[in-house]
């Protein structure tokens, strides 16, 4: 099978790309990988514990941000992608040893060894799940606690998506109390802003958010106790200590060193100033563990600050590897398979019938399935994922531009001898060149806004300031992520409508004079 050798030249190309950014990423054995999950307290926690290993690491410690809930960064850990990130005992008692007895670190480090991992470095506060109204409809309707709640089934409650499906979340907490509402799920940030709007009634929150006080928000009391002590602690690899002895002896610095008053002062400082979480840390670590309300009160950061960050050229170029390598995959594979099957009409329907189901799998669902049968995150699952994303439009207007080539044509190929790879290569495919590269385009389109939604699993780009902005709930913070995501899309349409009106010039061009005899 022969294609244009334009598409060969692309090929190449994106081979070249993947290689020059798949060769140097590979992290040494000495590389210190921390992983978060995706709220305020997860990445400052995160630089915190990155910062105090950096001195005595030979090369900085990679902190791979915002990668998801529970199951995400936990798989993340298992399969090695990181060494460690910040837990909470209920949540490892209940989500990741599914309820089995493990009531004290000694059992917990017991249930975790065969699978590789152990508990350490408990941090010094407890941050625990708990419901939040606002403190006037407390006062109003005399609630105090969950029990309280439970005689008021008329109030709205909008939880964390994560907390509704945890085993130790929404389920187990009405059955304890005989709660009778349906919740509605919500990202955590923005359900601050929906309960303060009186959008919603009832929130799930943390103990230690910044915003329960800032929005005058009443905790109530689980006076059932239903929920266990969230203690925060250090989950990680069992080798790591061994790997990383210089490290892991600075780290074990940290146990008792954040109380709640502290975790609540960083958070804010977040929430409510922007001050980015590496400075967060490294004040902290500063003082000396001393009190973050000791910091002064900085100037929120302008919109154009975070627009035109530090990060922007590096998220730019995590963006454009991976738009660039999912569709001179796509280009590769869905090129050559729809060649393939445009003959056999049943076997063409099946083919793209598959490719078009795979447009209906929501990204998140995609990803978690990925990372599940990789046992990977980051670019690798995203690379895929994309790539997926962008066959459908590569082939079906392959087979269009084939389908639209006139018979006469055709048959003037076989009339002056050509082989059917020959016919192909000469007239086909040029002549279907133009509506391929419209679903290129497509495609790149696609790919452009679906790449955002990588940053979820750590794979960079313009999504982690729109997945950051979330856990914040910073609105400005998500649009210096969406523009650039535009502005990279606007980008790509001017490039390729350049290329479509080269090739309309070049079609109009009158034939070069024939050599004389």
């Amino acid at each position: 099978m022969h294609l244009p050798r334009s598409l060969w030249r692309a090929a190449l190309l994106f081979a070249l790309a993947w290689l020059a950014a798949s060769g140097p990423a590979r992290a040494a054995d000495e590389t210190l990988r921390v992983g978060s999950k995706r709220f305020t307290e997860s990445y400052i926690l995160a630089e915190l514990l990155a910062q105090t290993a950096a001195p005595h690491t030979a090369s900085p410690p990679v902190v791979r941000q915002g990668l998801g809930n529970t199951a995400i960064v936990y798989e993340a850990l298992r399969s090695g992608a990181i060494d460690m990130y910040a837990e909470y005992t209920g949540t490892i008692a209940l989500e990741i040893l599914k309820g089995s007895p493990a009531n004290t670190r000694e059992a917990m480090n017991a249930a975790l060894a065969p699978m590789g991992l152990g508990v350490a470095i408990p941090l010094g506060f407890n941050d625990g799940y708990a419901l939040a109204v606002r403190a006037p409809d407390a006062e109003r309707l005399g609630l105090r606690t969950l029990s309280d709640l439970a005689k008021h089934p008329e109030l709205k409650l909008g939880l964390s998506n994560e907390f509704i499906g945890r085993a130790d979340g929404w389920k187990g907490l009405a059955d304890r109390y005989g709660f009778t509402q349906v919740p509605t799920g919500l990202d955590h940030g923005l359900a601050y802003d929906a309960v303060a709007a009186k959008q919603i009634d009832v929130i799930d929150i943390y103990t230690t958010d910044a915003k329960i006080d800032h929005l005058g928000l009443r905790v109530l009391e689980d006076d059932k106790k239903y929920f266990p002590r969230y203690d925060a602690v250090v989950l990680y690899k069992l080798d790591l200590p061994t790997r990383l002895p210089k490290a892991w002896a600075a780290l074990q610095t940290l146990e008792g060193k954040v109380d709640e008053h502290a975790m609540i002062a960083m958070n804010a400082r977040a929430e409510l100033q922007s001050v980015p979480f590496d400075v967060i840390a490294r004040d902290f670590l500063a003082n000396t563990g001393k009190d973050a309300k000791a910091q002064p009160q900085e100037a929120r950061r302008g919109f154009m600050a975070k627009l035109f960050g530090p990060d922007l050229w590096k998220l730019a170029r995590q963006h454009l590897v991976l738009v660039a390598l999912s569709v001179g995959i796509a280009i590769l594979i869905g090129v050559p398979i729809a060649i393939l099957v445009f003959p056999h009409v049943r076997l063409r329907a099946v083919v793209l019938g598959l490719a078009s189901l795979l447009q209906t799998v929501p990204s998140l669902a995609l990803l978690a399935v990925l990372i599940s049968m990789l046992g990977a995150i980051g670019a690798l699952p995203a690379l895929i994922a994309l790539t997926l994303y962008s066959l459908l439009p590569i082939m079906r207007n392959t087979v269009t531009g084939l389908a639209e080539v006139p018979n006469g044509l055709r048959l003037a190929g076989t009339a002056l001898g050509m082989t059917p790879p020959q016919s192909l290569q000469l007239v086909l495919l040029p002549l279907a060149l133009p509506t391929l590269l419209a679903g290129v385009r497509t495609a790149t389109a696609i790919a452009i806004g679906t790449a955002t939604i990588a940053a979820f699993i750590g794979a960079g780009g313009f999504g982690e300031r729109i997945v950051t902005g979330l856990a914040l709930n910073d609105r400005e913070l998500l649009v210096a992520g969406a523009l650039p995501a535009a502005a990279l899309a606007l980008l790509s349409e001017g490039i390729f409508e350049l290329v479509e009106y080269l090739m309309r010039r070049r079609r109009r061009a009158p034939p070069s004079s024939l050599p004389p005899a």
